[in-house]
């Protein structure tokens, strides 16, 4: 008589409904799911406000605030998982419909009153979800925002110097963006997830003014270099690529040590109910 193997029952058989930005194509926002997803062991789909069940990479707080109001009607509260603010919040409220797990940096505990002491934007685990890492060539990558992708300005500095590659972040396979940003030597972006993705491979790199992307585009930098240790050097300018690239550093980030605290509070703090499991 033979003996069947045991079928695996596991806890889930939908995937995690996860929100995030998506209005606009853009790989810091797309990443999302691919993390989440290699972290809880799971299909990603989206899900908007009302049923996601977690808030993860990106400066999602304000929109969080505006939409979580109310108790739902199944009671489950959806999480924060590495998100962070790029502004003020007036209205803390919707603290009380969400749970959080960890917090991008500590200026976003700050604007919403709590004494948290680790951080992690979830950018960082962006290499684990990836895999082996491309080949890295002596080229500077140039990833300008989305809203400056195709900025006259940001693509002759590209055209006119060989070892300047411009890397555009709207393409419709985000991991494209990520495998390019991991073959660089050195990153100049203005884009935060441009410096995140860097900062996963270990790859130095160099903060390009966002030039009024936001009506508070530097503050989200800051939260994110603080929570990681990272002494943030003023943006340089556009007339100031081409100097940069001659000479950018190549060697390890000295802050690595807060790269990797930041990513073990991540892998600590991710909310071990929505993880895949096997199940008796």
């Amino acid at each position: 008589m033979t003996t069947m193997p045991a079928v695996k029952k596991l806890r889930y058989n939908s995937p995690l409904r996860l929100f995030w930005y998506r209005k606009e194509a853009n790989f810091g926002d797309a990443i999302s799911a691919t993390i989440v997803s290699h972290v809880s062991g799971r299909e990603v789909k989206w899900a908007g406000h009302p049923s996601c069940e977690m808030y993860a990479l990106g400066s999602l707080m304000k929109s969080v605030a505006t939409h979580q109001v109310a108790d739902r009607d199944t009671g489950r509260k959806p999480f924060i998982w590495g998100t962070g603010t790029m502004t003020g919040l007036k209205d803390l409220a919707f603290l009380g419909y969400v749970r959080v797990a960890l917090l991008r940096g500590p200026i976003t505990a700050a604007l919403m009153q709590r004494d948290d002491r680790v951080f992690g934007d979830t950018g960082l685990l962006i290499a684990d979800a990836a895999g082996e890492a491309p080949r890295r060539d002596d080229i500077v990558g140039l990833v300008p925002h989305m809203h400056f992708a195709d900025d006259p300005r940001l693509r002759k500095i590209a055209a006119d110097n060989p070892r300047i590659k411009l890397i555009d972040v709207r393409d419709e396979v985000p991991m494209r963006v990520v495998r390019e940003i991991a073959s660089c030597s050195h990153i100049i972006s203005q884009s935060l997830h441009g410096l995140v993705t860097a900062d996963a491979f270990g790859i130095p790199n160099t903060w390009l003014d966002p030039m009024g992307i936001h009506g508070a585009a530097t503050l989200k930098f800051y939260d994110y270099a603080a929570g990681i240790g990272r002494a943030m050097a003023p943006p340089i300018v556009p007339s100031q690529i081409d100097a940069v690239a001659k000479t950018a550093p190549t060697g390890d980030l000295p802050y690595g040590e807060g790269i990797a605290q930041a990513k073990e509070a991540l892998y600590a703090s991710f909310p071990r109910g929505l993880m895949q499991e096997e199940v008796q």
